[in-house]
């Protein structure tokens, strides 16, 4: 229970808090905007943060910012927190990029800013450092949504008002994880769009789909009438009941539960009726536990 709990603790001193921190990281290089750094330390004396959701960095973009080092040197400190577990040493916090590039120029100190975070605040700063330099594709862009939401207990209204991104961006975003994994790495190399990607959502067969908007050039309105024409999708029965083609109230509903539990939900709704049901997918045991717990804080909260 007590997990459940800190879990669910909101954002407490978290991104609210941080964005002075991450905003004045990111401000521009020049002379007069230099934050004065802690100190300096040995460069091998600062590892990388193992949950830093930027995964990829692209390496000309790396040797571009090694050879400013080398002339200019490292004018904005990185930030950094004491590293768990090994005495006199630092884990980066904010500055990554940075990090890697004075290791291409052969620095032997960075300067630093040190910051005692625990570790929701550590992964909180990265994920808005990242998100603020629109450094992540948008694979991990929705991966490190989708941490701060399941890992630390904050919702997309949160998320979305801290952020100053829409709940429906946050919401879209982390629905692309739902996709196959080869649809996302397509996605995650650049060679499909966010949008062509969330016209495929919805799809049974989203990866064949994928292949035909590549081999064919496809925008993102085309593959989303093709997404609703089901090409692609094996012939099946239809169930007793069931109409062909959703009405747009339906389809609304569908789009706005799936939404809001972050999960492929489908609406089937009798024709001239009151009754039909209502089908939740889920992913992983992860997602059906999340479920679980809002059904149950439903329950609880309706028998009160």
């Amino acid at each position: 229970m007590s997990d459940r709990k800190n879990k669910q603790r909101g954002l407490g001193r978290g991104l609210s808090a941080l964005m002075a921190d991450v905003n004045e990281e990111t401000a521009p290089d020049v002379e007069e905007g230099t934050r004065r750094s802690d100190m300096t330390v040995p460069i091998e004396k600062v590892a990388p943060n193992p949950e830093q959701p930027r995964r990829s960095f692209d390496e000309e973009n790396l040797n571009e910012l090694a050879s400013s080092i080398r002339e200019k040197g490292i004018i904005q400190p990185l930030i950094v927190r004491p590293r768990p577990g090994h005495d006199d040493e630092y884990e980066i916090v904010a500055g990554e990029r940075r990090w890697r590039a004075a290791q291409i120029a052969k620095l032997h100190e960075l300067p630093v800013i040190v910051r005692d975070f625990d570790d929701t605040e550590v992964l909180e700063v990265a994920i808005i450092e990242n998100i603020q330099r629109a450094d992540l594709n948008p694979v991990e862009e929705a991966s490190g949504y989708m941490q701060l939401m399941d890992r630390f207990g904050h919702t997309q209204e949160k998320l979305a008002e801290v952020l100053g991104k829409s709940r429906s961006h946050i919401a879209n975003a982390t629905r692309l994880l739902h996709l196959p994994d080869e649809v996302q790495s397509l996605l995650r190399d650049g060679k499909l769009s966010a949008g062509h990607a969330r016209a495929l959502i919805t799809s049974d067969t989203p990866l064949d789909l994928a292949r035909e908007v590549m081999r064919k050039g496809l925008s993102v309105r085309e593959t989303e009438k093709l997404a609703k024409a089901g090409i692609g999708k094996p012939a099946k029965k239809q169930r007793a009941g069931s109409s062909s083609e959703k009405d747009a109230d339906t389809k609304a509903l569908e789009g706005d539960l799936s939404a809001n539990l972050g999960m492929r939900v489908t609406v089937d709704h009798k024709p001239g009726g009151e009754a039909g049901q209502v089908i939740i997918r889920y992913d992983s045991l992860d997602e059906l536990d999340s479920l679980c717990g809002l059904l149950s804080g439903g329950h609880a909260a309706g028998s009160r």
